[in-house]
């Protein structure tokens, strides 16, 4: 990647975020406020893949784990801030670990007992996400009477349709 294809996404990302922040106060504090993450946190996510990948010749696999975490963790923060989601994301920080952990046994031995702890983080997350995002939606829909009768017209006739015979 060379300086001109950096500078323009980071041009891209400046005219995005002035796009969808129009009328709003924009100085240097404000992009650290905004962009902490991808300043500070998925670069070093980043650079702990480049080292597995780039430096050590695919032998140091345990730079793995770091950098998956904090590669996802970055991605989880970075949503969280722009969009002001903290209440739905935080289970993406169970499931950076197990980001992380399926990084070494992907890139590693293949050991089968590290897929215990990473299929028990995933699913913990995934339902924590189902649970928190299912809740947020309910009570944002809470509100709207159309939404509510549709959704009473639709079960009924669910409920009150024949099954076809076989």
């Amino acid at each position: 990647m060379n300086m001109k294809s950096i500078f323009g996404a980071l041009l891209l990302l400046i005219g995005a975020f002035l796009f969808m922040n129009q009328g709003e106060r924009f100085d240097a504090a404000m992009i650290f406020e905004y962009f902490w993450p991808s300043i500070f946190v998925i670069p070093l996510g980043l650079f702990f893949h480049w080292l597995y990948f780039g430096v050590t010749g695919r032998k140091g696999v345990g730079v793995l784990v770091p950098g998956g975490i904090l590669l996802t963790v970055g991605v989880v923060c970075q949503l969280s801030m722009l969009y002001d989601l903290w209440h739905m994301m935080w289970p993406g920080f169970i499931f950076a670990v197990a980001v992380g952990l399926f990084e070494l046994y992907w890139f590693g031995g293949r050991n089968r007992w590290l897929l215990v702890p990473i299929n028990i983080l995933t699913v913990i997350s995934l339902l924590f996400f189902a649970v928190f995002s299912l809740g947020s939606l309910l009570s944002y829909l809470s509100g709207r009477p159309y939404i509510a009768i549709a959704m009473i017209v639709t079960g009924a006739v669910v409920l009150m349709s024949r099954k076809k015979q076989a």
